[in-house]
């Protein structure tokens, strides 16, 4: 067995000060300890803490880790005696086989490659449409909500047929339950409100279908609830990865303004540019899995009901797997992150936030060779670590006119 693993004792919630775009010191000094870590969670419960690429990618291809909601434990949260109940119908990244399949199947063929590289002239339009509203109305301005937020809340809107009418108050429910820092009344309050909205865009899809995804779906045996809950996954996680990704991208960009001036100079360098920020940055920091049963994992038993967080964002920073793993290097020929997970679960949008990034980021430094940030970086707003995705509030940017 060798010797005993390294011990965490508490989940790190604090990046270094001045590194907004590295993890947490902790979690990167767990990885130089081995991939593997034990962990205790609140409450007393033993469980792993997993930081390594090569055994993140080995679980989450492991059928005999658990997906399931009433299954996992918060790592930072001691929920006592409570039970999680299972997901609700559609609410498929909490869920194992045979119920993922039944609502990620119906989903796959919407979502392919081809289909979604035939958006990108949308999406060129969208993003052209926030740049001029940006240079009309001059600088400064927060790149957040003038560029990040709308472009990929816009798109998936579009294909989920949300009326235009009501994205606005859409995002702002949706952000409110995903920001990490809205109090538990109104987080209740925003979630409660956006699975009443999406009940009633169901009910509408299905007596009125349109050319949209959601209205494709009401053409099969699923059921109005199931179709709310997949509708919420899709909508939740289309508007925010990807708007987080946009703006916390661009912070990076501007504070490495060698790789931001290669990215202007060569834009057929997009593609890389948005592997290599997607593995740097990984805004999507952690995910959870149970044991089902005893396995073997980097030398180590994890034993049946064992809970194990799986750190995205380190085995990202593998020095194992790639080179100067804290450089943010666009031209970087060691691809292959796990931004967007791996096996069953490997995020279902991943093509279209890909032509998002691929359109958005050359635009926008092609748009403002100027661009640069309007406040000192250490002022920029970060979000929280207890939100479920990592990102600035607000980014500040001014530009010459």
């Amino acid at each position: 067995m060798g010797e005993s693993p390294h011990t965490v004792t508490t989940m790190p919630t604090v990046r270094q000060p001045g590194c907004p775009f590295d993890p947490p010191a902790e979690l990167l000094d767990a990885r130089r300890h081995g991939p593997i870590s034990r962990y205790t969670f609140p409450g007393g419960r033993p469980g792993w803490l997993i930081t390594g690429f090569d055994l993140v990618r080995s679980v989450l291809a492991d059928s005999r880790f658990s997906s399931r909601k009433e299954l996992l434990l918060h790592p930072t949260i001691d929920y006592g005696d409570f039970e999680a109940p299972p997901a609700p119908p559609g609410e498929f990244l909490l869920m194992d086989e045979p119920r993922h399949g039944r609502y990620r199947k119906p989903l796959m063929g919407k979502f392919t490659v081809r289909r979604m590289r035939l958006l990108t002239e949308r999406v060129e339009q969208i993003t052209a449409d926030h740049l001029d509203a940006m240079e009309k109305a001059g600088p400064p301005t927060d790149l957040v909500t003038a560029f990040a937020k709308p472009i990929p809340a816009i798109m998936i809107c579009e294909l989920l047929g949300v009326p235009y009418e009501d994205r606005g108050s859409f995002q702002e429910q949706v952000d409110s339950f995903m920001n990490g820092e809205t109090s538990d009344e109104d987080l209740i309050a925003a979630y409660t409100a956006t699975q009443e909205y999406l009940a009633r865009l169901v009910a509408a899809k299905r007596a009125n279908p349109a050319d949209d995804v959601l209205s494709d779906l009401t053409d099969g045996d699923l059921t109005d609830e199931e179709l709310k809950g997949m509708a919420l996954i899709l909508l939740a996680a289309g508007i925010d990865t990807t708007a987080n990704m946009l703006s916390l991208g661009a912070f990076a960009l501007l504070r490495n303004p060698e790789q931001l001036a290669a990215l202007r100079a060569d834009p057929a360098l997009a593609d890389r540019a948005v592997e290599e920020l997607l593995r740097y940055l990984g805004v999507a920091k952690t995910f959870m899995r149970t044991a089902l049963e005893d396995a073997e994992v980097g030398g180590r038993t994890i034993k049946a009901g064992s809970p194990v967080i799986l750190s995205y964002n380190t085995a990202n920073r593998d020095p194992e797997r790639f080179a100067d793993p804290h450089v943010l290097d666009l031209r970087r020929q060691d691809g292959g992150h796990l931004a967007f997970g791996h096996g069953i679960h490997q995020c279902l949008g991943q093509q279209l936030a890909r032509v998002e990034m691929r359109v958005a980021f050359p635009a926008l430094v092609d748009r403002f060779p100027a661009l640069r940030l309007a406040v000192p970086p250490e002022e920029v707003a970060l979000r929280p670590e207890t939100a479920d995705i990592y990102g600035v509030k607000s980014l500040p940017v001014t530009w010459d006119v």
